[in-house]
């Protein structure tokens, strides 16, 4: 947490203090008022899915041995293998399973799969950790991702078994982030929903034997809490507005991460929420209740910035109009990049981009500028995707992230930079080039100097899809106080307990849907005794 007041502030609620009922009663109005008034000042309520799928009957003389909140990533292996060895209850808020799925690119990685097998790959889980560990700087959780490596091949090979395929060229080492030294990264065709296809066979076998029920349209709202503090079910409320109190002997929370509440977003990140791109049920409901229940938040100081994002306007969080990939293995750059103080800050062409993320993340509100001039717009390959050169001119001066002027001095104004910092900035690298000395940051693709009018510069800002912060968890899944201690019959899997916690303070290839798939097949396994 940045502070412990803002801790206090947003989330000093706790769970429920209730006798276990029997089965599932009607749930009144239970004084809970502060609760319900802090979910509506900050905006953590979800409302009721205006989609026409009913949430069905809630079974009422029930008991369940699990309750899973969430139906993605990470809820759905879980709730398939403790159903397995028991009767499990998924609650799921929209109307449909699957979660982020259905627009995640679902990029996973592991050691030991047989997509290396079939190319004749030697790969180990500890080359794995090494370059985990290597890429985001030991900065994700030891013991987490120690667990994860261990286990990420079995489980990949386990969507195999069900259907799960990859692209032909796969694996390779990587693609959009750091690469990796070996190649153990792979996604299916299309995207995510791949590995959903692979998993809904089974979660319709186990809906048939009677083992898992899915209750769609349905949100959890509270946890039940005995008066020692263990959780012995969940409070849901259906879209039709009917409470229901729902026991069982644990309660997993699988419900993403806070990336679509702005509010929450800053709280534990200290950073502003800037670009509108996650799942809109990303609202951090799952991290309420853990706290609620007596665990912490940890990972908001692992926030990384991705580069390039052309925003809509200013008012965060907004939708992106245009990503830039500024990754040389991409796209060469041709333009150079300047923070607000018109100076550049990185080497446009560094060959590591997680080089170039975190030097965008040291800038002043993450945000910079390519500048170029109309000899490079004309002849360079398209800097934003699916824009043309004629678009972006027509567009400069007319949307508050496109400048063009006749000078360098003009179009700082027009941009909100600094005219001095701009115009030395450029000046240095001109005369740099023309001399056919170094740039003075290492830049090697200096095609063309920026020296003919117009001049152009496009405003783009750091972003992110994904929260990093969530809930403490320790290697055995468990959602823990600040003292270390396991709240009773309480899990967390997926980004409900942070993409730092795997991922680290980066993006890791493959460090956020894997570890979901793999944390929620070893919780199912082990959450309910054999027998």
């Amino acid at each position: 947490m940045p502070n412990g007041a803002v801790e206090r502030i947003l989330f000093g609620m706790r769970a429920r203090k209730t006798s276990s009922p029997s089965g599932l009663a009607p749930f009144s109005e239970p004084g809970t008022l502060t609760k319900r008034e802090f979910l509506s000042a900050a905006g953590l309520a979800l409302g009721a899915s205006a989609l026409p799928i009913g949430a069905g009957a809630l079974p009422l003389d029930t008991h369940w041995d699990v309750i899973v909140i969430g139906g993605g990533t990470a809820g759905l292996p879980t709730a398939l293998f403790a159903a397995e060895r028991g009767r499990v209850l998924v609650i799921e808020q929209a109307p449909v399973l699957g979660g982020t799925l259905d627009r995640s690119t679902g990029q996973v990685a592991a050691a030991g799969t047989v997509f290396q097998q079939a190319k004749g790959i030697d790969d180990s889980p500890a080359a794995h950790y090494a370059d985990i560990v290597r890429i985001n700087g030991n900065t994700s959780d030891p013991a987490l991702v120690r667990l994860f490596v261990e286990h990420a091949g079995d489980s990949l090979n386990w969507l195999a078994a069900n259907g799960y395929e990859v692209a032909p060229e796969h694996p390779v080492t990587g693609s959009g982030h750091e690469h990796f030294r070996i190649p153990r990264y792979q996604w299916g065709t299309p995207g995510g929903w791949s590995i959903y296809r692979a998993m809904e066979p089974l979660i319709g076998a186990a809906q048939n034997r009677g083992a898992l029920t899915v209750q769609l349209e349905t949100r959890a709202i509270d946890l039940m809490q005995s008066t020692r503090g263990a959780i012995t079910g969940v409070v849901v409320e259906t879209s039709a507005g009917e409470r229901f109190e729902v026991s069982a002997r644990s309660v997993v929370l699988a419900s993403g991460g806070c990336a679509a509440n702005p509010a929450m977003f800053e709280a534990l990140h200290g950073v502003p929420l800037y670009a509108q791109v996650a799942h809109p049920n990303s609202q951090g409901m799952g991290i309420t209740l853990g706290l609620g229940a007596g665990g912490y938040v940890r990972g908001g100081e692992k926030y990384a910035a991705l580069p390039g994002a052309v925003l809509q306007d200013d008012r965060f969080p907004a939708a992106p109009i245009a990503i830039a990939p500024l990754l040389p293995s991409q796209r060469m750059p041709w333009e150079i990049l300047i923070n607000s103080s018109g100076k550049r800050f990185v080497r446009e062409d560094h060959p590591s981009i997680h080089h170039i993320e975190e030097a965008i993340a040291a800038q002043p509100g993450h945000r910079h500028w390519a500048v170029f001039d109309q000899a490079i717009l004309d002849k360079s390959p398209p800097l934003l995707p699916k824009w043309s050169a004629d678009d972006i001119a027509a567009t400069s001066n007319e949307h508050p992230m496109f400048c063009r002027a006749d000078s360098l001095g003009e179009l700082a104004v027009r941009a909100g930079v600094d005219p001095s910092g701009l115009r030395d900035s450029v000046a240095q690298y001109n005369a740099a080039r023309a001399a056919g000395a170094g740039d003075p940051l290492g830049l090697e693709h200096r095609p063309l100097p920026i020296e003919k009018p117009p001049f152009y510069a496009i405003r783009m800002q750091g972003w992110t899809v994904i929260s990093f912060a969530g809930l403490a968890v320790n290697d055995r899944l468990e959602v823990i106080r600040k003292d270390t201690r396991p709240v009773s019959g309480l899990y967390a899997v997926g980004e409900v307990i942070g993409a730092g916690a795997t991922s680290g303070k980066a993006y890791t290839n493959g460090m956020l849907v894997t570890p979901a798939i793999t944390f929620g097949r070893l919780l199912g396994q082990r959450i309910l005794p054999i027998g």
